[in-house]
């Protein structure tokens, strides 16, 4: 038997973390296609923060919950649905609604949790994942034996970028705010990191390549980082945006677009279409899911709060001095115990 209401974390106002604030929300109910999860664990991710400041809205049907990723244990399916049962252990990625005890998602958009991990590290794994996965090797198609660099090289992405694209033989270069961000990026597999505030990395990226520059870039800074970037592509370089944490305008001389023959592009993950996150999640689950149970690639882990605490994950993750992924996993209530 199922509750009739549930724990979660709302968005008062938009603002900053601290109109993050524990509410009581009905149990949500499985539609066609769908499954429920009890979750034990929820990722913590930028489109959340900018859900929160009142940048980023739901689109429509999803809960107005933050909360993209979880893992937890399916307690109820759906019509239509084969794949899982009540009981199975899942990661998945949501439409919103994981900052709760309990979220529905597509049953499609599930994944088992791999061997070897647990529930927090599990939560760590969808959003990252899925978006590195669709940016990286579908939409920027990264082949062994190229030169591939990721800004923010000590995020969840650049974490996970490093790994999979290391994983996958191509070359691997990164940027990053300080020199222990740096190393740890090198220790992940990045031939190199570069301290964006000491280093150009047009210049690094050039030099590391004898003057050839990257074939990949993937960008979540934009702003003045869109002219820098195309400078240190190579020809036939692709520039891949999945954020503009430092603005979404830049002046831009499109000339070396055109005698570079680059290729410059970019996505969101959130609105695109369930069948598209589906197509991610079976690529994900055939090669790449192998790796995470080998324990060839792992997720960085940088802190766990309860989810009463979710203002202060926000908090952190908004302060960059984190490294790797903010998952929230249990209450401080004391009728949590």
């Amino acid at each position: 038997m199922l509750p009739a209401t549930m724990r979660a974390i709302e968005i008062t106002a938009p603002g900053g973390p601290e109109v993050l604030r524990p509410t009581e929300r009905p149990v949500p109910e499985p539609a066609a296609g769908e499954i429920l999860i009890r979750i034990s664990a929820a990722g913590v991710n930028r489109p959340d923060a900018l859900q929160r400041a009142g940048a980023y809205d739901p689109p429509p049907g999803a809960s107005d919950l933050p909360g993209l990723e979880a893992a937890g244990e399916v307690v109820a399916v759906g019509g239509g649905v084969s794949r899982w049962s009540v009981g199975d252990r899942v990661c998945a990625l949501l439409p919103g609604g994981g900052y709760a005890e309990y979220a529905t998602t597509s049953a499609d958009h599930a994944l088992p949790v791999p061997d070897g991990l647990g529930m927090e590290e599990a939560a760590a794994l969808c959003e990252t994942y899925f978006t590195v996965w669709t940016n990286v090797f579908m939409r920027g198609r990264l082949k062994a034996g190229e030169v591939f660099l990721v800004h923010g090289g000590s995020s969840g992405i650049g974490t996970t970028a490093i790994q999979l694209a290391r994983a996958f033989g191509a070359r691997v270069f990164a940027t990053a705010g300080s020199a222990e961000k740096c190393a740890f990026c090198e220790t992940l597999g990045a031939e190199a990191a570069f301290n964006y505030r000491e280093t150009d990395f047009g210049d690094a990226i050039r030099k590391a390549t004898d003057g050839r520059g990257a074939d990949l870039i993937l960008d979540m800074v934009g702003g003045d980082y869109i002219p820098r970037n195309l400078k240190a592509l190579a020809l036939d370089g692709r520039l891949v945006m999945i954020a503009f944490l430092g603005g979404a305008v830049a002046k831009v001389n499109f000339a070396q677009v055109m005698v570079k023959r680059l290729t410059v592009t970019g996505s969101t993950l959130r609105p695109q279409s369930v069948q598209a996150k589906a197509e991610i999640a079976r690529a994900l689950e055939e090669q790449v899911w192998p790796l995470l149970s080998s324990g060839a690639v792992a997720p960085v882990m940088d802190s766990r709060f309860p989810f009463d605490r979710a203002a202060d994950a926000h908090a952190r993750m908004e302060s960059s001095d984190h490294i790797g992924k903010l998952v929230l996993s249990g209450w401080q209530s004391a009728d949590s115990q």
